[in-house]
């Protein structure tokens, strides 16, 4: 009998904190409040920096696409996080659970590269001011952009192909807050080494060099900026930057403690914690760090307050 068929057929019973009743309330209400938080600030993000000419820099064209990837990325596991708060699970078939884990594998990777794509904005700026306009020019960013969402798009598709090829015979209940790949390989039945050696080659080549890329461009901004005389531009250089490195290692030091360890090691309710940070808690930080700190996005808000 095809064990995969029956697991397809049946579904999967996505539990997420349901074993956890006196949890529920508080959960819920926390998820639902960080959610509308993190929709309504980043829509807030797109708005205003569409309507105010003097933030058309690369620095706010970046933030415009963060913001986007932020809600896509946020909305692909909470609504459905929020209804199972009302139940004991919700079954999904298999179709739609690669579906959601599709979208969250691509928009994980293309945030991560649009934040290397944003620490080089700010390397060039701080670093090389004077050539800072012809290096980051309108063709630069829609180069890169593009190429973030392309590549993050595309490395996607990998591990569904493989996970659609297990079988699901030990269970069709998933102990986690969505269609996670880790969860999905706690419970098949079929080899997975193919897959974790994917995670781990993906790791290699994609996301542990974006992060040493990163911290080696912050080294170099951080030696520019101590040798700046002034006290107020240390501080303006210093702000500009901070927000950025502090929400790249929350993100980068969550997806890897869970994606970069081998199977045998998962804890599940580790997973399910650490899930929330970079699921819900991440993208409400892109409203709150990058821009309601940043003196110019804050000039913009109170002229549009003043308009209206």
């Amino acid at each position: 009998m095809n064990t995969s068929n029956m697991s397809s057929s049946a579904g999967f019973l996505i539990i997420g904190f349901s074993d956890f009743p006196h949890l529920q309330i508080p959960l819920f209400v926390a998820l639902l409040l960080v959610y509308f938080m993190t929709i309504i600030g980043n829509l807030l993000i797109l708005t205003i920096i569409h309507s105010n000419s003097n933030l058309h820099t690369a620095m706010y064209f970046f933030l415009t696409h963060l913001s986007f990837v932020d809600i896509s990325f946020t909305s692909v596991i909470v609504p459905q996080l929020l209804v199972h708060f009302f139940s004991k699970g919700i079954e999904v078939s298999l179709n739609k659970c690669l579906l959601q884990l599709y979208f969250f594998m691509a928009l994980a990777c293309v945030e991560l590269l649009l934040l290397n794509a944003m620490a080089y904005d700010r390397y060039v700026a701080i670093c090389d001011p004077l050539r800072y306009m012809n290096i980051m020019n309108k063709a630069t960013c829609m180069r890169l952009a593009a190429g973030s969402w392309t590549t993050g798009l595309l490395l996607g598709i990998p591990h569904n192909i493989l996970i659609s090829r297990f079988s699901f015979c030990e269970s069709h209940i998933i102990n986690h807050i969505f269609c996670d790949m880790t969860a999905l390989m706690k419970i098949s039945c079929s080899s997975t080494s193919i897959t974790e050696t994917l995670n781990y080659v993906e790791g290699s080549l994609v996301t542990m060099p974006s992060f040493i890329i990163i911290i080696m461009s912050y080294c170099k901004i951080a030696s520019s900026i101590l040798k700046i005389k002034s006290k107020t531009g240390k501080e303006k250089a210093f702000s500009t930057c901070a927000s950025h490195i502090s929400v790249v290692i929350l993100f980068y030091i969550s997806l890897l403690s869970t994606y970069s360890r081998p199977k045998s090691t998962y804890s599940m309710m580790e997973n399910k914690i650490m899930s929330l940070s970079y699921v819900a808690v991440t993208p409400l930080c892109n409203p709150i760090i990058y821009s309601l700190k940043n003196a110019e996005f804050k000039n913009a808000l109170k002229k549009a307050k003043n308009i209206a």
